[in-house]
């Protein structure tokens, strides 16, 4: 291998072995032609990256809208079932009470016996 090479030729970058002068050095325009060289690469990864989240935010847009769709109605279905048992909740203690007005003495029998049989199982 000829004496006035770096290790930019070994690597092979066509930019920087042409500014190499005799001794080998890259001087400053080498330096200033690997920062350009550096910026430009460092541009197209970042050009690249937007791409990539700009494809993945498209194909994430619909499954997000779906989702929330999704949720709205399990929302809206969940607060139409909770608002029938409030009021299945509601008939049955609207027709307990008319039952234990017609039937007081039943009522309280039953009341009674109800709690015999508690206070015998949790002894």
């Amino acid at each position: 291998m000829p004496e006035n090479t770096s290790s930019a030729a070994i690597v092979g970058d066509p930019e920087l072995t042409s500014t190499m002068g005799p001794t080998g050095s890259t001087g400053a325009t080498a330096s200033a032609s690997g920062d350009s060289h550096a910026r430009d690469v460092l541009n197209r990864v970042t050009e690249s990256a937007h791409q990539a989240v700009d494809r993945m935010a498209e194909k994430a847009g619909p499954a997000v809208e779906k989702l929330e769709s999704g949720v709205l109605h399990a929302n809206e279905s969940l607060a139409e079932q909770a608002k029938h048992m409030r009021e299945l909740g509601d008939e049955w203690t609207h027709s307990l009470r008319d039952t234990v007005r017609e039937n007081p003495l039943t009522a309280v029998l039953l009341a009674v016996t109800a709690g015999a049989l508690i206070a015998r199982m949790t002894r």
